[in-house]
């Protein structure tokens, strides 16, 4: 077994600095086109997929009308291809007058009025990526102006076609122009997806003071194979990337997939369930307007949304990695809670895998546990009490982890709300397969 050492001093970690706009003080949730719909802008042949505000205007209803903004999935998001390909007069950007005919602002108040917050998309480049008109760094200003006109909520800031001068100029100037404007605006920089990810190039200390939140690695592809190369990839690296998350300031592994075609069942429960782990924004890129009960129900599941916004905001880590295959990992969350996350790389069958809490460097203590998928309980009354858990092929079981006075005081505030979430329907029906066994 592998361990990484001194992983609970993580709780006594004072906040770090963050962009002071006092947004995302959890991940961000929602839903965002760009996976699922790409830059499809053929309305004539497939007008129900294509970018265009009918697009938005369908996933909107369903947020707000599926039981998906109750939950803190509240941001719809543009990504690219939304604009005309030339500014207008004035200089400003556009949206594409065939496909967004109502206009930005319209389509913002369309949101809005569901209690829902819009996204859109500009890059720092000459172009975006998929070649539509750039953010300049003489264009900043006026673009930042331009959507807080909108009454735009969050900005992705892209960086296909610049250099890396542009970029540590145009990031910090983008978060110092959006702040300008007096709206709220969410701002999410690509700026560490595009110098490598990690130090001594990125310098999370003051990327947290100016972003609240920023993709590190490469885009996500509707596959289990880019799920495998993201999660190794910020694992590799969490001794870099876990100490930069925090309250306004977020790691972005990229969107989920769940819902789509590249994960089974039990993958989708692990991108969902790792994804709570890293602390990372919850954004959809499905299809809302068609998606499974099966799918719906992981993405909505209660507990697992309890952990991803932990008001703490400890991004977790890996503890160990098994010659078995199995790797488990650890999120430390408010009232002395705590996620783990049991995964299986392998390819065969279901494993048996047999270990205890204080194999886990848990204290001394009985302990509580609840899976969150299957919401079944089981009592420790011990933490060297042995247990096993039976884990599927590229799946997850996942626990929240409680010692068992903290449970019962937990219990007494929050009354019957973890009550009615193991209790309810819903969650019986996401039995994983993969069981408890003392």
């Amino acid at each position: 077994m592998n361990f990484v050492p001194g992983i609970f001093i993580l709780a006594s970690i004072a906040t770090v600095l963050s962009l002071d706009n006092g947004l995302m003080r959890t991940p961000p949730m929602g839903w965002m086109a760009w996976e699922r719909y790409r830059c499809d802008i053929d309305c004539v042949s497939d007008p129900k997929n294509c970018i265009s505000e009918a697009l938005f205007i369908d996933m909107a209803d369903r947020l707000a009308e599926d039981g998906w903004r109750e939950l803190g999935y509240d941001h719809i998001m543009i990504d690219d291809c939304w604009t005309a390909m030339l500014r207008d007069e004035e200089g400003r950007l556009q949206p594409d007058p065939l496909r967004f005919p109502g206009g930005m602002l319209k389509l913002a108040q369309y949101v809005h009025d569901r209690g829902l917050k819009l996204g859109i998309y500009a890059d720092i480049g000459k172009f975006t990526c998929m070649g539509y008109p750039g953010t300049t760094l003489d264009k900043i200003q006026i673009d930042a102006q331009t959507f807080a006109n909108w009454t735009i909520d969050y900005l992705k800031f892209d960086g296909c076609y610049s250099s890396t001068d542009e970029q540590e100029k145009g990031y910090p100037l983008m978060s110092k122009a959006l702040n300008a404007t007096g709206r709220p605006i969410g701002y999410s920089c690509s700026w560490p997806a595009y110098q490598g990810g990690l130090p001594p190039k990125i310098n999370y200390t003051f990327l947290g003071e100016i972003c609240n939140a920023w993709r590190n690695y490469d885009d996500i592809q509707d596959s289990w194979d880019s799920v495998l190369g993201i999660v190794d990839w910020f694992f590799n690296n969490q001794d870099h990337l876990q100490p930069a998350a925090g309250p306004g300031r977020w790691n972005d592994p990229d969107m989920l997939i769940i819902g789509n075609f590249g994960l089974s069942l039990d993958q989708s429960r692990s991108q969902m369930a790792l994804w709570a782990i890293m602390a990372a924004p919850l954004i959809m890129s499905n299809d809302l307007r068609t998606i499974s009960s099966s799918s719906r129900n992981i993405l909505q599941n209660k507990v697992l949304i309890g952990i991803s916004q932990d008001p703490l905001g400890f991004q977790g880590r890996r503890l160990l990695k098994e010659k078995s295959q199995i790797e488990i990992f650890w999120r430390p969350l408010s009232h002395a809670a705590s996620a783990l996350v049991f995964f299986s790389r392998r390819s065969d069958m279901p494993y048996r895998y047999q270990t205890s809490l204080a194999r886990l460097n848990y204290t001394t203590g009985s302990y509580k546990v609840l899976d969150v998928f299957t919401g079944e309980t089981a009592s420790f009354p011990s933490h060297t009490t042995e247990f096993t858990v039976s884990i599927n092929p590229s799946g997850v079981v996942m626990w929240y982890v409680c010692p068992t006075s903290r449970w019962m005081h937990h219990e007494k505030e929050e009354g019957r709300r973890w009550k009615n979430r193991i209790s309810s329907p819903k969650h019986h029906r996401l039995n994983t397969g993969s069981r408890m066994f003392l």
